[in-house]
């Protein structure tokens, strides 16, 4: 009985496609919701667990999305990933909604075309805070299968954060889970 819990609560760790083009994420963090919200638009605290850089805290604001993996992970990234992750890379988007504590979304340019639109939503659940998170406008099922392995790995990072535990494998684990995300997504429109 406790293999089929564990395995229960390792299938609700892997984000559902909404519809063709989305993906959604759902995690149950230690709270209080104050501090959960202080990872997501607090670039400091956002650099160690995804990505860095600076979020005007309202709706229409500019954001920048500096991607150093160095930061978040020990291990080597893969050739194709080293000069993102030893130099770094700027991206950014503009605040699509700022609604402290519960909700933060933008537009995320310069990761794809076309761009793609990301929204974090928090809420009380009991003593913990439930966070969801949706990523829209995905075009394509490796760009689907890619994201979705990026926010898997990258919100176990911040339940690390939060627990207070060494951060978990980065890399060692992306190119396996990506796989993974390509098989659970190929019969999706």
């Amino acid at each position: 009985m406790r293999a089929n819990k564990i395995q229960a609560i390792a299938d609700n760790a892997y984000g559902t496609v909404l519809e063709s083009g989305a993906v959604r994420f759902e995690r149950l963090l230690p709270g209080p919701i104050e501090r959960v919200w202080a990872y997501l638009v607090e670039g400091e605290k956002r650099a160690t667990w995804f990505c860095g850089g600076d979020a005007e805290p309202r709706t229409g604001g500019k954001l920048d999305l500096f991607f150093m993996h160095s930061r978040i992970t020990g291990e080597r990234p893969p050739e194709s990933a080293r000069k993102m992750n030893d130099e770094g890379w700027l991206s950014g988007g503009t605040v699509t909604a700022f609604e402290p504590p519960h909700r933060f979304a933008f537009n995320w340019v310069g990761m794809g075309e076309p761009d793609s639109d990301i929204e974090f939503v928090l809420s009380q659940a009991g003593n913990k805070v439930r966070l969801v998170l949706t990523h829209r406008r995905l075009v394509t099922k490796d760009r689907m299968a890619m994201v979705s392995s990026g926010w898997h790995l990258h919100l176990g990072l911040l339940e690390d954060r939060l627990l207070g535990q060494p951060p978990r494998g980065f890399w060692s684990a992306h190119e396996a889970l990506k796989a993974e995300y390509v098989e659970r997504q190929r019969d999706v429109g």
